[in-house]
């Protein structure tokens, strides 16, 4: 049988490098907490042992918080892992010391890596491995995770990790806590029974164990005036206060790098919002001109417009006989003419680019830059800077990105994250056909749109966090150091998008042309039309083809987007028709993926209630934009 090994660390260490090292395979790494929220799971040889590699999400403590901690935490206590490797940043030793606590009492044969070891030396940070690794009583190992050093004198340690005798005295506690341990076995289930009052339910079978337990647990609120997870977070902290005293050797303040000064510039909202802007100046131009009009124009036009699909049309008209099956593929809605067209001709440059783009900016450390800068703007939505990361995630894939709102710490905070990257996050593909659309007309046309699906964001966040009950968390982020992107970091992450997205978004765009297609052979699609021609026609003055892309928009919305860009190449819709359509496809319904994620993570009431919200409200602000340009005159 092989050996299962899990790795456990807070946010951002570097844990998806170390797995990337230990498996050979690939999991998204990047400069920002939040991109591990289920387990990657991967297989790899320590020697000429087989160990099974789990990932889990970055977790701050095991006492969970938030629903990733709560993963993580499971992992550990459910019996099946035989080792854990315990990855920390070397320059933030005491908050990995109170993780490394919480191992030692649930008796886990653990290894300690602190990674970043050059962030540590560059400032200052010098740490006594050897004075750590006894003090801890297990193997502790430096490494540079991104430059591969100090990996294999990691891989020849883990299966010779070992159990830490580090024992935290939890002064007034130590009764219940033996107590406890005698009836869950192991002391470290003891400490989360004590912090945690929802654990003993889970764990315990026995009612009259979880009576007595919980007996234990009240007299100890009673003796103690603050609350039992403050009360035994502060004892730990206190000791690994202690353990960092004798093992920091110095600690030396090297002189302020560029990369230090670019970090306190991107803080400061005086420079930072500038920086913000240029960035996104910068990703208009590459996406709107690289992506959207060299590449799309020679694609579509050259290859599948001259060549491909006159070819192809040639062939079918020819050699099949059947008529249905030659519209199937080359007619107007056709698999070739209209799937591959948009897919390949149209979408693929423009993701290609913004990949690369959003690939350079994760990779340089700039976004949890930008969450702090975030943080107090977005307390206004009821949130914390911490939410910024899942709503910059959405700009990759909305569906992924609501799955990591499980790293958000309230229910609350959860609920209104879905919501908002449910009405107006506009998935990679997506923002990259808007930026497209906007360049073709002007960067005002594009600050326009932003303007008003920011306000959008703003005005139903602000109102949900009044109308939505609960509590929001604290901001705690640990911000990595900004590093020159790696090419061959981007490149690999280009890459694995790009298959991604011929897996995974392709043939929904093949399997949305054939429903419109047979929607259209059984006139079913002018049925549609005609139902939502006084919305589209009538109320948003758009032509009757928007109808279409709407509909395509439910399968994904940068499917609706490019009927929206073909409809504006053709010169169907004017500029004021755009940015209304735009405005209306960014704040539509989530996409078909996205709306399964948000019953799975939030439920079939609450699901429902998003989508019907978004639908009627993304009609709404469409129609009033496009009252407000007419009346105002605005054109662009």
């Amino acid at each position: 049988m092989s050996v299962k090994i899990a790795l456990v660390g807070s946010p951002n260490v570097g844990k998806s490098v170390i797995f990337s090292h230990l498996t050979g395979k690939y999991v998204t790494v990047s400069n920002y907490p939040g991109t591990t929220v289920e387990l990657s799971r991967g297989k790899g040889l320590l020697g000429l042992k087989k160990v099974d590699i789990l990932d889990t999400p970055g977790s701050n403590s095991l006492i969970p918080m938030s629903e990733d901690e709560e993963v993580t935490r499971n992992v550990l206590i459910s019996g099946e892992v035989d080792y854990v490797v315990q990855v920390a940043d070397e320059k933030n030793l005491q908050r990995a010391l109170m993780i490394s606590s919480e191992l030692s009492e649930l008796e886990m044969p653990f290894t300690l890596v602190l990674n970043m070891a050059d962030e540590a030396r560059r400032k200052g940070v010098i740490i006594d491995i050897d004075r750590l690794s006894k003090i801890l009583g297990v193997p502790v190992v430096e490494t540079v995770a991104v430059e591969g050093k100090g990996i294999t004198k990691m891989k020849k340690t883990i299966l010779n990790s070992s159990k830490s005798h580090l024992k935290i005295n939890y002064g007034k506690l130590e009764n219940s806590v033996e107590k406890l341990t005698n009836i869950f076995g192991n002391r470290g289930k003891a400490i989360m029974a004590l912090s945690d009052e929802s654990f003993p339910e889970r764990i315990l079978k026995d009612k009259k164990k979880i009576e007595e337990v919980k007996d234990i647990i009240k007299k100890e609120k009673e003796s103690i005036s603050v609350p039992l997870f403050y009360y035994i977070r502060e004892k730990r902290r206190a000791e690994t206060v202690n353990i960092l005293r004798k093992v920091k050797k110095e600690e030396k303040i090297l002189k302020t790098n560029l990369s230090e000064r670019l970090s306190n510039l991107t803080l400061n909202p005086i420079t930072g919002i500038p920086i913000f802007l240029g960035i996104v100046l910068l990703l208009y131009q590459f996406v709107g001109f690289i992506g959207a009009q060299v590449m799309v124009g020679f694609l579509e036009e050259k290859v599948f417009g001259e060549i491909l699909n006159p070819f192809l049309s040639l062939v079918f008209e020819r050699y099949i006989p059947n008529d249905f099956i030659t519209r199937m593929f080359v007619g107007e809605f056709g698999i070739v003419t209209m799937a591959l067209t948009y897919g390949i001709a149209i979408i693929f440059p423009i993701v290609l680019t913004f990949f690369m783009a959003f690939g350079l900016l994760e990779d340089s450390g700039y976004f949890p830059r930008l969450a702090v800068m975030g943080n107090k703007p977005l307390k206004f939505l009821g949130l914390n800077g911490k939410a910024i990361l899942p709503l910059i995630l959405g700009c990759g894939c909305v569906t992924m990105a609501t799955i990591t709102v499980r790293t958000l710490d309230s229910k609350k905070e959860r609920i209104i994250a879905t919501l908002l990257l449910a009405l107006g996050v506009p998935c990679s593909a997506q923002l990259a056909v808007i930026f497209a659309m906007a360049s073709a007309l002007s960067f005002k046309a594009l600050l326009f749109i932003f303007l008003v699906v920011l306000l959008q964001l703003i005005l139903v966040g602000s109102l949900s966090s009044k109308i939505i009950k609960g509590r929001s968390s604290d901001f705690i982020m640990e911000l990595p150091p900004l590093r020159v992107p790696k090419f061959s970091n981007i490149l690999y992450k280009t890459l694995m998008r790009l298959e991604w997205y011929a897996k995974e978004v392709i043939p929904i765009f093949i399997l949305g042309t054939l429903v419109l297609f047979f929607f259209n052979e059984f006139r079913i699609l002018g049925i549609i039309e005609k139902l939502f021609s006084p919305i589209v026609v009538g109320f948003l003055e758009l032509p009757i083809e928007a109808a279409r892309a709407f509909l395509m928009g439910f399968f994904r919305r940068d499917y609706g987007a490019a009927g929206l860009f073909q409809l504006q190449d053709i010169g169907i819709m004017s500029n004021v028709q755009t940015v209304v359509s735009l405005i209306v496809i960014t704040l539509f319904v989530p996409c078909i993926a996205n709306l399964f994620v948000i019953i799975k993570e939030r439920g079939t009431k609450i699901a429902a209630m998003i989508f019907l919200f978004v639908l009627f409200y993304a009609i709404f602000i469409g129609g009033v934009t496009n009252i407000f340009l007419k009346y105002t005159g605005i054109m662009f």
